[in-house]
C-alpha cells in the first residue's frame, strides 16, 4: 500500500466527488442527501485555507481542508461557540472540514494521516483547531477519543431537517 497525502489538484476533483457520493451511506457524511449541489462542488470548497487529497496507490481516495473561521460567516453560532471554547479570537481559529475517506480506504491509516496533515497545517499558521459533526457514529467517537472536546450544540442552515444538532468540537492546545 503506497499513501500520500498532496495538495489537492482540481484533476482530483472528479474521483473524490464519487468517493464522498459513495462513502455517505455509511457515514451520513455530509448530512444533506442528496446534497443541494454537485459532490465535487461540495468537496472544492472556494476560501479554503488549504485542501488536501489522500491517495492510495495512485487513486485518490480522501480529503480534508483547512477552513478560515468567521464571526460573520455562513454559521456564526458555530464560530462564537469554537471562540469560547478555545478562549480566543475567531481570527486565531481554524476549521477542519470536508474530511471523508471512501469506505474502501478505511482502516488503512488514510484519516488519521490526513488529520495529522491538517492539524499540522493549522499549528503552523498558528490557528486552534476546530470541527462540526453530528452526534452518532464512527466520525464523533473518532473525535472525542483523540482528544476532542465538545463545546456545544447548534442547528447550522445547512443542516437537513430530519438531522440532530451538530456538535461542536474543539482540540485544546497541547492534545
Amino acid at each position: 500500500m503506497s499513501l500520500v497525502i498532496r495538495p489537492r489538484a482540481d484533476a482530483d476533483l472528479p474521483a473524490l466527488g464519487r468517493a464522498l457520493v459513495e462513502q455517505q451511506p455509511a457515514s451520513r457524511y455530509p448530512h444533506r442527501d442528496p446534497l443541494p449541489m454537485p459532490a465535487e462542488d461540495f468537496v472544492a470548497r472556494p476560501g479554503a485555507l488549504a485542501t488536501w487529497t489522500a491517495e492510495l496507490d495512485g487513486e485518490p481516495v480522501g480529503h480534508v481542508a483547512v477552513l478560515p473561521v468567521r464571526p460573520d460567516g455562513h454559521e456564526p453560532e458555530l464560530a462564537r461557540l469554537w471562540s469560547a471554547g478555545h478562549g480566543l479570537p475567531t481570527e486565531r481559529l481554524g476549521e477542519i472540514g470536508v474530511y471523508f475517506t471512501s469506505t474502501a480506504a478505511r482502516g488503512r491509516g488514510v484519516g488519521s494521516a490526513l488529520m495529522r496533515t491538517a492539524l499540522d497545517d493549522l499549528a503552523e499558521r498558528g490557528l486552534a483547531p476546530c470541527l462540526d459533526v453530528v452526534p452518532f457514529g464512527v466520525a464523533a467517537d473518532y473525535y472525542l477519543r483523540t482528544g476532542w472536546v465538545e463545546v456545544g450544540r447548534t442547528r447550522p442552515s445547512w443542516l437537513g431537517d430530519d438531522a440532530p444538532d451538530v456538535v461542536a468540537m474543539i482540540l485544546p492546545a497541547g492534545s
